[in-house]
């Protein structure tokens, strides 16, 4: 069997502990969670099954070569000093992204230039010929980060950002980053259990998410490419067994409903609900929340990501975040909802107590995320 080696899981503030959930489902042994990663030990087939399953998962890293250095100069020679002919031909391409936090390091683009000038160097001196540098499409993406005088040396196993899954093929103008839909459905512990809702979906992010999940289908199925496939070693026979294997897929027997007060909002939801085959499973609606007189299903789970009056600006954002919280308490008794936020003057505006509250970044906003118990009648009366 393929030996084990150290890898760097990516992920979003406030998602670390799913993402570690994940790759121990997934068999991933040494997991250390640290600030927006997790970093674990497994095998080959184990980074190609993290590309594909782990929803939490921004980018997959394999670190190569860590070591210490105080001067550009320290970073050249040393990766000058790697053998680059494990990784890269002369007619290979490659990028370089660089990630600084450091007192001797102060510009993140020169560094980046020092490692592109160690690797050229090294195959001039050899063949006299050098690979070439491809910002959009590389054959290796390379990522060094440095810790004060701390350097790791990384290979970029995802490529692009792995939030981009590939079933997106039209957005609204403020769309919810995949990787957060699918951590706030995680979060919930809800797995398919029961109906969901949301009531202002957008462009469906949160039902596709949720629909992946209930079904157990790896996110990354969509992808047309993972960097790893470009790589010297990469194992075509391993991941074609991968990605063709649907025996963890399961049933689902209820639905999602997904509803928004704009028409081009549900249309561009029912284009990426058909690009991710998901027709079966998610129902659209054009209808706002105040619009609601009943639940679509007798119980279940509500999440929605209403509009903070940063990008989307509704007419009255009082006015919506009382709506929420009244059709919650006169529609929704039973369920368990949850609303993804940003200030918490529209939280009051729900007038609801929340049993739980977590903290997400959506973009730069700091957000949090309530949950709210939907009982029938006063609380107090249910609680003996």
């Amino acid at each position: 069997m393929h030996r084990e080696f150290k890898m760097t899981a990516k992920t979003m503030a406030g998602l670390e502990d799913v993402l570690a959930e994940e790759l121990t489902a997934l068999g991933a042994n040494n997991l250390q969670i640290g600030k927006r990663m997790v970093s674990f030990e497994g095998n080959l087939a184990l980074m190609y099954k993290a590309n594909l399953h782990c929803r939490t998962a921004l980018r997959i890293l394999r670190p190569v070569f860590s070591f210490q250095a105080k001067t550009t100069d320290d970073i050249y020679n040393k990766i000058r000093k790697m053998n680059w002919n494990e990784h890269l031909s002369e007619d290979s391409t490659f990028a370089i992204d660089a990630v600084v936090f450091s007192d001797y390091f102060t510009h993140s683009k020169f560094v980046a230039y020092r490692v592109k000038d160690a690797i050229a160097d090294y195959f001039m001196q050899r063949s006299g010929k050098r690979p070439s540098v491809d910002i959009a499409n590389p054959d290796l993406l390379i990522n060094i980060h440095i810790a004060q005088n701390t350097c790791t040396l990384s290979f970029d196993s995802s490529g692009e950002s792995l939030h981009k899954r590939g079933y997106r093929v039209k957005q609204t103008d403020a769309p919810l980053n995949e990787v957060l839909a699918a951590g706030m459905i995680l979060k919930t512990g809800w797995r398919g259990e029961s109906a969901f809702v949301d009531p202002m979906c957008g462009s469906g992010t949160l039902l596709i998410e949720a629909a992946l999940i209930a079904l157990n289908v790896p996110p990354g199925v969509f992808r047309k490419q993972f960097a790893f496939e470009k790589w010297k070693n990469f194992n075509k026979d391993l991941f074609d067994a991968l990605y063709n294997d649907e025996s963890c897929e399961r049933e689902f027997k209820y639905k999602i409903y997904g509803s928004d007060i704009s028409k081009e909002a549900i249309e561009i939801a029912a284009m990426n609900v058909k690009s991710a085959s998901l027709n079966d499973y998610i129902e659209l609606d054009v209808k706002g929340i105040e619009d609601y007189t009943e639940a679509p299903a007798e119980n279940g789970i509500l999440i929605t990501n209403p509009p903070y009056g940063e990008r989307l600006k509704p007419e009255n954002i009082d006015e919506l975040y009382e709506s929420i919280g009244e059709r919650f308490k006169h529609v929704f008794a039973g369920y368990k909802a949850w609303v993804l936020g940003y200030q918490k003057e529209h939280f009051n505006k729900v007038g609801l107590k929340p049993s739980k509250k977590i903290a997400f970044k959506n973009g730069s906003l700091d957000c949090e995320f309530r949950g709210y118990d939907i009982f029938s009648g006063k609380r107090k009366d249910l609680i003996s």
